[in-house]
C-alpha cells in the first residue's frame, strides 16, 4: 500500500475527512484551510462548497439518474478516462466549460451523498463500477456499430492464428486496454505466472463464501488462471479476458477506494491476490505466521525518519507501489531524491533542537518487483480540468538503489552534502559563463568574443571618405541598368535592406519605364549566389583612422578576445568537471550493491481525459524488448521505447514503471522438469485442470478454423460452377448467332467452343474483342499482321503451317517486349497478357494455349486464309485434353491478370484524382489499389506495380485529407467542422491501421504527424462545443490497434479498353515523373 492510500484509510470512518477528501478530489484544491472554509460557509452542502472554491454561483439543474449514467460512459471502446494521480485525486472531465462543469461537479456530488446515505457505497466506488460496466455494455453492442467504430474480430479464424510460441496478446473488450497493459507485465514475471498458474483455492471454499471478499477475489483468481493458462497454451492470436473484466466490475461495487484513476486497478489487482494468497497461507500453515508470496513478492518497507515541530520520530511503513512526482525533474534519480526528502531537513541531523519539520524515507526492504508510479496529471484550477504533464524524464534501464538503503544513510547525507556544494558552485560557474555567452546590456545578446571580433573586423575594413548615401547613382538602380523605377520596397523590406540600399531606393525620383526595359533587374540572393554583385558595397567601414590607431585596436582587440576565450575555456571545462563528478558520486562499487533492472514501461498516450495503453516488457530470454499493445505483440527495440516512454516528444509518456531485483533470477528464470532437466513450456507448464481447460478451447478452435475452411471449399466450389455455367450459356449463345448470320459482325471470342468432353471456359473479358471499330482491336490486328508475316516468309502456305509460323513470330514479338528495358511510363504487361505470363514465367502449356485463343479469334478479317487459320487454332483447342492443360491452373493466371488490371485502373484512376487534388475520392481508390497490389505482390515481384510509388501517394493522400479537416476545424464554423470531422472519423481514421500495420517508418511518421496535429488542440483555447467534439474524436484517432477495421466498399471501375487503359497509364506516369525515394 502507498502512503497516500494508508492516511486515507486511517481517516476513512471520519465523515468530515470524508467530505473533505471528496472536496478536494473535485476540484484539485490541496489547502486544507480552504476546504474547511469552504465547508463551514456551505454548511456541509458539497455543492455550494464546489461551488464556493470554483468562485461559481451557477444554479444545479435537476437530471435522472439514467441520463447521468449515460453521460459518464466514455464515448470510445478503446479507451478510458483518467483522472490524476494519488496526489490530486480529480475526477475526469472531459469538457472545458464552466457552466457545464459546475453542473457536473454539483449533480457528482448530489448523487454520490445520496448513494452513501443508502448504500454505503462512494461516489468513486460507483465511478469505477460505471467505467468497467461501460467496458462490458460496449463489448457486447460492438456488432451493432457504424463502420467506422466496428471492434470485431476478422470472419478468418486463421487470421486469429498464433504462429509458433508467439506471445499471446489480449483482446480489448471494451475501455480495457489498461487492463492488457497491467496484466501482460504481470504475466510475464515468471515467478508471479507460476504463483498464479498453481494457485489451488482454500477447501473450505466448497462450503459458502464467508465473507464478501471471498465471495469477489476466489472466482477472480479463478478466472485469472484461466485466462493465464490461455496466455500460456492458446492456438489463439489474442484471448478474450471479459470474465476477468466482469469480476473486476462486480468488485468495485464493494470497493472501499477513494480513487477511480488507472493506478488504482492496479493497487486493487494486487490487494485482490493478495486477499487470495493470505487466505490460502493461513489454511496452509495453521498455528504460524503464514507468509504470503504476493507481499513478499510486491512490497518493500521504509523508514520514515524525522522531526515534528522540534520532536524526532521513527516510523517503519510498508509500501507497494512507490508514488512519484514527474513535474520539474528531469530523470528518476531526481524523482527519487524529492520523494524521499519532505520538508526542511537540515533539523533531521542537527545537534540542535530546532522547531522546523521534514522528513526523510530511507528504504529498509526493498521488494523483488519495485513499482514506481509516474504522476503524469494535475488538476488545472484555471481551466477547471485535468492535465496531462508531458515533460521528459528519463529513467535508465539499470537501476542502482544504494543511495536510497537505510543501511547507507550516513555515507549518502555526505555525498548529497557535496553534491548540494558542488551545485552551488556549478551555478556560480554557469552564471559567470552566461555573462560570456550573452553579452550586451539591450534585448539582443551576443557572445563576447564574437563582439570582439566584429568590433575588430569593422577597424580592419578599407576607410570609407563618402558618405553611405553619396556614391548612390539616383537615376540608375545597382545592377548598371537605367531608366527602370524599381516598385517602392515594402516596410518588411526596408527593414531588412542595408541603410545604404534602402535609402537610395526611397529617394530615387520615378521615371516611366520603356518598352526595352521590362527586363527583371539582377537581385543578389545571399543564400544561393556565392560571389557578390560589382556594385553591391562592402561592410561599413570607419571613415578615418590612422595606422597608429588601427595598430593599437588591433592589439588590444587580439588581447582581450584571446582573454575571453580563455575564460570561456576554462569555465566550460570546470563545468563539465563538476557534472561528471555528480555523475560518478554513486559510481563506487560500495553504492551498485542493489541493481534492479527495468522489466516493463506501462505507457499512456493522449491527454488526460482520453488516451490509450500499451507496455514494454523485455524477454531476457531473447534478449529484445517486446511491444504488448492489446491483441498485437511485436519486438521492439530500446529506441522505440525512450521515444514512446520518455515524454516531451509527443503525447506518449511512461506513467508507471516496474524493475526487478537483478540479482534474483527466478523471477524470469524458465521452470525445469525436476526428472528431465528440461525446461517445461507451453501445456507442460499447466496443472491438470488447466490443461483440460486450454485443450477444449484449442479444440473448439481448430473446429471453427474446419468449419471455415468447409464454408470456403463450398463457396469456392459454387463460384466455379456458376462460372461454368455461365461460360456455357456464353458460348451457346455465341453459337447460335454465328449460325443465323454468318455476314454481320459478331461479338468476338478468342476461345473456340468446347468439346462435349470438355470444362467450358468463360473467355477473359480483356481479350474480348466488342466489334472491329472498337480501339482494342489492336490486338486483331496484331494477329493478321503475324499471319501476312508468316505467309510472307513460310513456303508452305498450309494453314497449319502458317498458323505454327505465325505463333512462333507473336511469340518472339512479344518476348522482346517482355525482355525490354523500359521506362516507367511504357508498361508492356498492359498491352499483351503474354508479356506478363512470360515475365511471370507462366507454365509453357498456358502460353500455348492463350496463343492458341489469340489466333482462334471469330473475327478475324474474313479473308479465306485467316479464316482457315482460325479454324485450324480451333481445331487444335479442340484437341488438347484436360489431363495436357490444367484448367484450374489456367484461370488463376487469367484471373491474376484480370487483378492486374483492375489494380491499374484503381491506382491510374486514384493518382489522376490526386493530381486534380481530388483527394477524397482519390482515397479509396489508392487505398485499394495498394491491397489489391499488395497480394498480387505476394506472388511475385513482376505481379504487380511498385508498391513504394502506391504506398507513397496513398500516405499523401491521407496527409492532404488530414491537413483540409484541420483546416475546416480550425475554422470554428459548425458546417465545416462537422464536414472536417465527417472527413477524419468516415475516411482517415479506418485507414489508419492500414498504415500502422507493418510497422513501416514513413507511415508511421505520417501517423504521428496526423496526431500530432489534432492533440495540438488541446491545449487552445475554443468553444466548448468544439472542445467537446475534439473530445469526443481525439480517442479514434489516437487508437494504436492495427485490427483491421471495416470501411466503404471498393470503388467502382471504370471500363478501359486496352489501348485507352495504356494511354493513361502513360500519361498520370509521365507526369508524375520518377518513382519518389525519398518518402514525405
Amino acid at each position: 500500500m502507498t502512503v497516500e492510500q494508508n492516511v486515507l484509510q486511517q481517516h476513512s470512518q471520519k465523515h468530515q475527512q470524508t467530505l473533505l477528501n471528496q472536496l478536494r478530489e473535485v476540484t484539485g484544491t490541496t489547502d486544507v484551510q480552504l476546504l474547511q472554509q469552504a465547508l463551514q460557509v456551505s454548511n456541509g452542502d458539497l455543492g455550494e462548497a464546489v461551488a464556493f472554491l470554483t468562485e461559481k454561483n451557477a444554479k444545479v439543474p435537476q437530471q435522472d439518474e439514467t441520463t447521468y449514467y449515460q453521460t459518464s460512459q466514455v464515448a470510445s471502446d478503446r479507451y478510458i478516462s483518467v483522472g490524476s494521480q494519488a496526489d490530486t485525486n480529480v475526477i475526469d472531465l472531459t469538457g472545458d466549460d464552466k457552466d457545464d462543469l459546475q453542473r457536473a461537479i454539483a449533480l457528482s456530488l448530489e448523487e454520490s451523498n445520496r448513494a452513501f446515505r443508502e448504500t454505503g457505497i462512494t461516489d468513486e466506488e460507483q465511478a469505477i463500477s460505471r467505467v468497467l460496466e461501460a467496458s462490458i455494455a460496449e463489448n457486447k453492442a460492438s456488432l451493432k456499430r457504424t463502420h467506422t467504430e466496428v471492434w470485431s474480430d476478422s470472419p478468418n479464424p486463421h487470421d486469429r492464428k498464433r504462429i509458433d510460441n508467439c506471445p499471446v496478446g489480449l483482446k480489448n473488450v471494451g475501455n480495457t486496454c489498461w487492463f492488457s497493459a497491467v496484466i501482460q507485465s504481470l504475466f510475464n514475471l515468471l515467478e508471479f505466472q507460476r504463483l498464479v498458474l498453481n494457485y489451488s483455492p482454500p477447501a473450505r471454499v466448497h462450503d459458502l463464501p464467508r465473507n464478501q471478499k471471498e465471495h469477489r477475489n476466489l472466482p477472480f483468481m479463478q478466472e485469472l488462471r484461466n485466462l493465464f493458462s490461455l496466455m500460456v497454451g492458446s492456438k489463439r492470436k489474442y484471448v478474450d479476458p471479459s470474465r476477468a473484466v466482469e469480476i473486476l466490475k462486480d468488485a468495485f461495487k464493494s470497493s472501499e477506494s477513494q480513487q477511480q484513476d488507472v493506478s488504482e486497478f492496479t493497487h486493487k489487482l494486487l490487494d485482490w491476490l493478495e486477499d487470495a494468497f493470505q487466505m490460502k497461507a493461513e489454511e496452509d500453515r495453521e498455528g504460524e505466521k503464514p507468509k504470503n508470496p504476493m507481499v513478499e513478492l510486491f512490497y518493500g518497507r521504509f523508514l520514515a525518519v524525522g522531526v515534528h515541530e522540534g520532536k524526532k520520530f521513527e516510523n517503519t511503513e510498508m509500501f507497494g507501489q512507490y508514488p512519484l512526482q514527474v513535474n520539474g525533474f528531469k530523470d528518476l534519480h531526481e524523482c527519487l531524491e524529492a520523494a524521499m526528502i519532505e520538508g526542511e531537513i537540515e533539523s533531521l541531523h542537527s545537534a540542535e533542537n530546532s522547531a522546523r519539520s521534514g522528513q526523510e524515507h530511507w528504504f529498509t526492504e526493498l521488494p523483488p518487483v519495485l513499482t514506481f508510479e509516474l504522476s503524469r496529471f494535475e488538476f488545472n484550477q484555471a481551466l477547471g480540468r485535468p492535465e496531462k504533464i508531458h515533460n521528459k524524464l528519463e529513467f535508465p534501464s539499470m537501476l542502482y538503489m544504494d543511495r536510497y538503503m537505510d543501511r547507507n544513510r550516513e555515507i549518502t547525507r555526505i555525498k548529497r552534502e557535496e553534491i548540494r556544494r558542488l551545485k552551488e558552485h556549478l551555478t556560480l560557474l554557469q552564471q559567470r559563463l552566461e555573462r560570456y555567452l550573452s553579452y550586451g546590456s539591450g534585448p539582443k545578446r551576443f557572445p563576447l568574443a564574437d563582439v570582439l571580433q566584429y568590433a575588430m573586423e569593422f577597424a580592419s575594413s578599407k576607410p570609407v571618405c563618402t558618405s553611405p548615401v553619396e556614391d548612390i547613382d539616383t537615376s540608375a538602380p545597382p545592377g548598371g541598368t537605367t531608366g527602370q523605377q524599381l516598385p517602392p520596397p515594402s516596410t518588411a523590406e526596408q527593414d531588412s535592406l542595408p541603410p545604404l540600399e534602402s535609402s537610395g531606393l526611397a529617394s530615387g525620383p520615378a521615371t516611366a519605364p520603356s518598352a526595352a526595359q521590362q527586363q527583371r533587374v539582377p537581385i543578389h540572393k545571399p543564400f544561393t549566389q556565392s560571389r557578390l554583385p560589382p556594385d553591391l558595397p562592402m561592410h561599413p567601414a570607419p571613415r578615418h583612422i590612422t595606422e597608429e590607431e588601427l595598430r593599437v585596436l588591433e592589439g588590444c582587440l587580439h588581447r582581450w578576445r584571446s582573454e575571453v576565450e580563455n575564460d570561456t575555456r576554462d569555465l566550460q571545462g570546470s563545468i563539465t568537471r563538476i557534472h561528471r563528478t555528480i555523475e560518478l558520486m554513486y559510481s563506487d562499487k560500495s553504492m551498485m550493491q542493489v541493481p534492479y533492472r527495468l522489466h516493463a514501461v506501462l505507457v499512456h498516450e493522449g491527454q488526460a481525459n482520453a488516451g490509450h495503453y500499451w507496455a514494454y516488457i523485455y524477454d531476457p530470454h531473447q534478449r529484445c524488448w517486446m511491444k504488448y499493445n492489446d491483441i498485437s505483440v511485436t519486438k521492439s527495440s530500446w529506441e522505440e521505447l525512450v521515444r514512446d516512454s520518455f515524454g516531451g516528444y509527443r503525447n506518449a509518456s511512461a506513467y508507471c514503471l516496474m524493475y526487478i531485483n537483478d540479482k534474483k533470477p527466478f523471477l524470469t528464470d524458465e521452470e525445469f522438469d525436476k526428472e528431465t532437466g528440461q525446461i517445461l513450456s507451453g501445456m507442460d507448464k499447466l496443472p491438470p485442470d488447466l490443461k483440460q481447460y486450454v485443450k477444449e478451447d484449442n479444440e473448439q478452435f481448430d473446429k471453427e478454423i474446419e468449419e471455415w475452411d468447409i464454408m470456403q471449399a463450398r463457396k469456392a466450389q459454387q463460384e466455379k460452377l456458376a462460372l461454368a455455367t455461365a461460360a456455357a450459356a456464353a458460348a451457346a449463345s455465341a453459337a447460335s448467332s454465328t449460325s443465323t448470320s454468318s455476314s454481320s459482325p459478331q461479338p468476338m471470342s478468342i476461345e473456340s467452343s468446347p468439346p462435349d468432353n470438355a470444362v467450358p471456359q468463360q473467355d477473359p473479358e480483356y481479350m474480348e474483342q466488342p466489334s472491329p471499330t472498337n480501339d482494342s482491336k489492336h490486338l486483331q490486328e496484331d494477329t493478321e499482321r503475324a499471319i501476312s508475316r508468316a505467309a510472307a516468309e513460310q513456303e508452305e502456305r498450309s494453314p497449319e503451317a502458317l498458323l505454327n509460323a505465325a505463333i512462333k513470330l507473336e511469340y518472339a514479338r512479344l518476348l522482346r517486349f517482355a525482355q525490354e528495358d523500359t521506362p516507367v511510363e511504357n508498361d508492356y504487361r498492359l498491352q499483351h497478357i503474354i508479356v506478363y505470363f512470360i515475365q511471370n514465367q507462366a507454365p509453357k502449356k498456358i502460353l500455348e494455349r492463350t496463343l492458341l485463343t489469340q489466333f482462334a479469334d471469330r473475327n478475324l478479317a474474313f479473308d479465306e486464309r485467316c479464316k482457315s487459320i482460325m479454324n485450324v487454332a480451333r481445331a487444335k483447342l479442340d484437341l488438347i485434353k484436360p489431363e495436357e492443360v490444367n484448367m484450374d491452373e489456367y484461370e488463376i493466371w487469367h484471373q491474376d491478370y484480370r487483378n492486374f488490371r483492375e489494380t491499374t485502373i484503381l491506382m491510374v484512376t486514384g493518382l489522376e484524382l490526386f493530381q486534380k487534388t481530388n483527394y477524397v475520392e482519390a482515397l479509396m481508390y489508392l487505398i485499394y489499389a495498394y491491397q489489391y497490389n499488395k497480394e498480387l505482390l505476394l506472388k511475385g515481384l513482376y505481379r504487380g506495380h511498385d508498391e513504394e510509388l502506391l504506398g507513397h501517394y496513398r500516405r499523401e493522400c491521407l496527409l492532404k485529407l488530414n491537413e483540409q479537416a484541420a483546416a475546416m476545424f480550425e475554422s470554428g464554423e459548425e458546417p465545416e467542422v462537422t464536414t472536417g470531422l465527417g472527413i477524419m472519423n468516415e475516411l482517415v481514421v479506418p485507414c489508419i491501421p492500414l498504415l500502422l500495420v507493418h510497422d513501416a517508418e514513413r507511415d508511421l511518421l505520417a501517423v504521428e504527424d496526423m496526431r500530432n496535429r489534432w492533440c495540438s488542440y488541446l491545449g487552445q483555447e475554443m468553444e466548448s462545443n468544439l472542445q467537446e467534439k475534439l473530445t469526443d474524436f481525439l480517442p479514434k484517432l489516437l487508437d494504436c490497434s492495427t485490427e483491421i477495421k471495416s470501411f466503404h466498399d471498393p470503388p467502382k471501375l471504370p471500363t478501359y479498353s486496352t489501348l485507352e487503359l495504356c494511354e493513361r497509364f502513360s500519361r498520370i506516369m509521365a507526369a508524375l515523373g520518377r518513382v519518389p525515394t525519398e518518402g514525405r
